[in-house]
């Protein structure tokens, strides 16, 4: 911890905030390159960016640069000003690579330019939106009509290779999305990718309409498939910024619904990568074992999808001894068949041909991209936010991190596959485990302007939520990041010398 410290000293970086979980660090424009780069060297890897509007509190804009220090088990917040007279701040995308989205989408929303940023163009803002009008600004209002500009279309040409569109909308695509594929023959030579054509607003809607309590039931809609780790990743930054303690037996629950959640994601991810190398048999078997885990949940929980489970402060529901018992024996069940499914599915050379050595992503690659989740660890990168900064009740449990080395398909596979079983075999902790207690802390006081971060590990590796509180149990700024934001970024390099007829599962390895 010392070490980082004198690093954020000797780098010209101010600490601000020291909490358990973050370092809040101040830094002038004309530092933030080097100590971001700094912190990079000494282990530290991005995580993700937050541009803020901060005039009505003291006529500056900042941009925080959250990255993860897992040695020290800290999140460091790099808090960087500028006025609005003077909107630039050096882009740290040429020292960290995987900090590219994150400053085109300030400057998307809040008009913030970045110095020297490889790649400024659009990230999320629709190409006919009108230049010079920033939504998340606070002068911005919720429900303000903007008028369309229409401009011409760009087409990239491409003399050495074949231009191939996918998307957006695409039968192997979950939703839409566009990748500009070069092929040169079958074999794919570049790619690129472009995406955010569905954009709901959740943050502005948050900042300006929702509570503090309400937002939970926002926060768990962002993801169909995995949104109670946003709710509790939300809940926990709020937490962390107000210093709220949560009653352990709440922890407990937390953990019990986050790895029930992981189990019936993987299980979902097997369907989906069956079905995209042609093998609809294992499909249907993944897809019937996963109703016995949507089972437990809509038993635990009264839905398939665990909504409205937690709050700030705790869980809604307890859980008695008849669901335990009921939930060890069908987790059991699962257990038993997915082994076999997966002995079978591995055995057949037929789907090992194809996620085998293929869809490379090199070690150091996927750091600098900044990838998580099984994409990290299939690519020989020992990181999980439950072992790295411990969260709800993992402090208390053992378990393991499966790591591959092969950076292809395959070790993601493999990744996500021993996943479920250590899944399984942390529930069986958790329901052995499990004191006894409160579920919620039902008062508390929320401080205005206070900053926090939150993290948890979803299936597809680390989501955080970064806010910032406000007067009358408001949010000042909530910024969720889901994990496919960094993993997506390093598509294209795992389709690069692939064959064509492999990029669905390419594609979708990333989940």
């Amino acid at each position: 911890m010392q070490d980082i410290k004198r690093v954020i000293e000797e780098n010209n970086g101010k600490i601000v905030v020291e909490h358990d979980y973050f370092l809040l660090v101040e830094v002038s424009r004309e530092h933030v390159r080097k100590l971001a780069r700094a912190l990079f060297e000494a282990g530290a890897y991005y995580s993700t960016g937050v541009g803020s509007d901060e005039r009505p509190r003291n006529g500056f804009f900042a941009m925080y640069h959250i990255l993860n220090h897992e040695e020290s088990k800290k999140y460091i917040v790099l808090k960087v000003e500028a006025p609005e007279h003077d909107l630039r701040i050096p882009s740290i995308t040429p020292e960290i690579e995987g900090a590219n989205w994150a400053e085109r989408e300030a400057h998307d929303v809040l008009g913030i330019v970045f110095e020297g940023h490889p790649e400024p163009e659009r990230l999320i803002l629709p190409d006919d939106w009108p230049e010079g009008v920033y939504p998340l600004r606070k002068d911005f209002k919720y429900n303000e009509k903007v008028k369309p500009v229409r401009k011409e279309e760009k087409f990239v040409e491409r003399e050495d290779a074949l231009v191939l569109p996918l998307g957006p909308f695409h039968p192997t695509l979950h939703e839409p999305e566009y990748f500009e594929i070069y092929v040169d023959g079958e074999t794919i030579v570049g790619a690129r990718y472009k995406g955010f054509f569905v954009h709901r607003g959740l943050e502005k809607l948050a900042e300006g309409r929702l509570t503090i309590h309400q937002i939970p039931f926002v926060a768990e809609r962002i993801c169909g498939i995995c949104g109670y780790t946003h709710m509790i990743c939300y809940c926990q930054a709020v937490e962390n910024a107000i210093g709220l303690e949560v009653p352990e037996r709440a922890e407990y629950i937390r953990t019990l619904l986050l790895e029930i959640e992981r189990i019936h994601s993987h299980i979902l991810w097997f369907g989906v990568v069956y079905h995209l190398l042609g093998f609809d048999t294992g499909f249907m078997h993944a897809w019937r074992i996963r109703e016995k885990v949507m089972d437990i949940a809509e038993m635990l929980t009264g839905n398939r999808k665990t909504y409205g489970m937690s709050l700030v402060g705790g869980v809604r529901r307890d859980i008695d001894e008849d669901k335990k018992e009921k939930t060890l024996k069908a987790l059991r069940e699962v257990s038993q068949e997915m082994k076999k499914l997966f002995n079978d599915v591995l055995a057949m050379k037929e789907i090992l041909n194809r996620i085998e050595d293929v869809g490379i992503l090199p070690k150091d690659r996927a750091r600098s991209i900044g990838v998580v989740g099984p994409v990290a660890r299939g690519s020989g990168i020992n990181t999980d936010v439950r072992k790295d900064h411990p969260y709800a009740a993992y402090k208390y449990l053992d378990f393991k991190v499966p790591v591959y080395n092969g950076c292809d398909v395959l070790s993601r596979y493999l990744v996500r596959a021993d996943e479920i079983f250590e899944s399984i075999y942390l529930i069986e902790q958790v329901l052995d485990q499990m004191p006894g207690g409160d579920i919620m802390v039902e008062r508390f006081e929320v401080p205005e302007f206070s900053v926090g971060v939150g993290a948890t590990e979803a299936p597809r590796g680390e989501d955080v939520h970064f806010v910032i509180t406000h007067r009358g149990s408001k949010v000042y700024r909530w910024r969720p990041r889901a994990p496919t934001y960094n993993n997506l970024p390093s598509v294209p390099v795992m389709l690069e010398g692939e064959h064509l007829a492999d990029a669905p599962a390419i594609i979708g390895s990333i989940d």
